[in-house]
């Protein structure tokens, strides 16, 4: 999507959809955000000392 995020049709086209925030955020910015949230959700299912509680 633009600056402005997707198309309200192409949103009701979708069959899932992943929200990472309320912000519109820049590609590179949620590659990052993503691939950080699955490795803290790997490390926790895997006990993996990156995760403290």
């Amino acid at each position: 999507g633009g600056p402005d995020g997707l198309d309200p049709a192409f949103k009701q086209a979708a069959h899932e959809r992943i929200r990472l925030s309320d912000l519109t955020l820049p590609h590179a910015m949620v590659r990052v955000l993503l691939v950080e949230q699955l490795y803290r959700a790997w490390s926790v299912n895997s006990h993996h000392p990156y995760h403290r509680e």
